[in-house]
């Protein structure tokens, strides 16, 4: 991990380097992409390029694109029939999994709902003023597309964490695509989570295919209004170039910790919490601290818990290339370097949080303690762990029941009303140069 001090000089510089290596576009296209993307084509293609060629043909061609594409991306030649899982394949993933598992979900699926359920945004009552009416409606999109990313991992908690969310909202349809294993199934805790989750259909179909699968619809695979869930950087581009033909959640890039500590945190707890987030593979961590005795023990036991990790070479690759410790002057100085970073995950481990916490103005989901591990927000606690990321915590907010509800006012204007409001919407209208607007309103008041 690369250290700066502050002390040291600005390190301005330094952490500009830092938010454009956390940028949502960031280089997180690797040699295996580039080499699948040529053989694909038969050129050499950036993303956005081969994006736009692969969401073009499945929107003209439908099933035989999403066909040829899984055959050439995924290595499984899987019949068009089969794209769907049918229920005797749920059935048994229930049977390849323990029962721990399923109570782990259980437990996490209703942590999820009571949470969503709280935070729901209500229907407010009617407003009256000086005679009109408007009444504010809150309804659920009808058909939700959620992404499920395949890869080293299994992602069932991001089952969880955007199809429980959708269900409290009332959404109707939810229908959840994920690159298949190479056996051509999708892992059994994967569907274990779609099941528990009310999932009405799941596809093996990943990548840019799927995104654009969900977007225009084809023979077999149905059409949403928003596509929502976490993929790389040809499915991210995927959801950008969809969006305007269907709503989505956010652009998400690699995932990111930050870490404010003072001399009092544990440093065992710390690195791990590090290395957790190295565990993505990308992974961006960052620990920012006034303690360099702190630093120096963090980076110590780093390397002493990494080399006992299944995942370790991994994780290290992605320490050497986006882990950082900071070393501040003070509190707030880290405070500053949070805060122009905007973390997706920050974690506040000082003596005095509550001097701390009033200053954070910018983070996806806070943790604060010892006790409270990014892990707690990964699985159980409650908040979808569907954050922003890239520093675009400065305008985003995590996925919520809220983001599949859509609001609509109802305008109820009497006659009366109509008349003492005419004036003031003519002279705008007419300012404008919009007459027949202002005509609108005259037809119905000049008698």
């Amino acid at each position: 991990m690369k250290i700066l001090r502050s002390q040291d000089g600005s390190i301005t510089q330094d952490i500009e380097k830092i938010k454009q290596r956390m940028s949502l576009f960031a280089d997180t296209v690797t040699v295996e992409m580039e080499e699948k993307t040529k053989e694909v084509f038969g050129e050499s293609l950036s993303p956005m390029e081969s994006v736009k060629r692969i969401v073009n043909d499945v929107r003209e061609k439908g099933d035989d694109a999403l066909k040829f594409y899984s055959d050439k991306f995924e290595k499984i030649a899987l019949p068009i029939d089969d794209f769907r899982v049918k229920e005797d394949e749920i059935e048994e993933a229930y049977k390849k999994v323990s029962p721990d598992f399923i109570k782990a979900i259980k437990n996490a699926r209703e942590n999820i709902r009571i949470f969503q359920e709280y935070i729901r945004v209500r229907e407010p009552k009617p407003f009256y003023s000086n005679g009109t009416r408007i009444i504010v409606n809150y309804k659920p999109i009808e058909d939700v597309g959620i992404y499920i990313p395949g890869g080293t991992a299994s992602y069932p908690s991001t089952v969880l964490m955007n199809a429980i969310p959708a269900k409290v909202a009332g959404v109707k349809k939810i229908v959840v695509v994920s690159p298949p294993c190479k056996d051509g199934t999708i892992s059994p805790e994967r569907l274990v989570a779609c099941k528990e989750s009310y999932v009405d259909e799941i596809y093996k179909i990943g990548g840019v295919h799927a995104i654009a699968a969900l977007t225009f619809g084809t023979e077999t695979i149905p059409k949403v209004d928003k596509i929502v869930g976490p993929g790389n950087i040809f499915v991210t581009l995927a959801k950008r170039e969809a969006f305007g033909y269907v709503g989505i959640d956010i652009l998400a890039g690699p995932s990111e910790v930050l870490i404010i500590t003072d001399d009092t945190a544990n440093y065992a707890y710390v690195a791990s919490d590090l290395l957790s987030q190295a565990e993505h593979a990308p992974g961006v961590s960052i620990l920012v601290t006034c303690s360099e005795e702190l630093a120096n023990k963090v980076i110590d036991e780093t390397s002493n818990q990494l080399s006992k990790l299944p995942r370790g070479n991994l994780i290290k690759e992605s320490l050497d290339k986006f882990g950082v410790i900071i070393i501040t002057r003070d509190l707030d100085e880290a405070i500053d370097i949070s805060n122009t970073l905007a973390p997706e995950h920050l974690q506040v481990v000082v003596k005095n949080e509550e001097e701390v916490l009033p200053k954070i103005k910018h983070a996806g989901a806070i943790f604060t303690g010892s006790f409270t591990p990014v892990a707690v927000g990964d699985y159980v606690a409650g908040p979808s762990h569907v954050l922003p990321t890239g520093g675009t915590a400065r305008f985003f907010s995590g996925l919520s029941v809220n983001d599949f509800l859509k609001r609509t006012s109802v305008i109820t204007y009497s006659e009366d009303v109509l008349r003492s409001a005419a004036k003031d919407i003519i002279t705008i209208a007419e300012a404008e140069g919009l007459e027949a607007h202002a005509q609108s309103v005259r037809i119905r008041v000049d008698k």
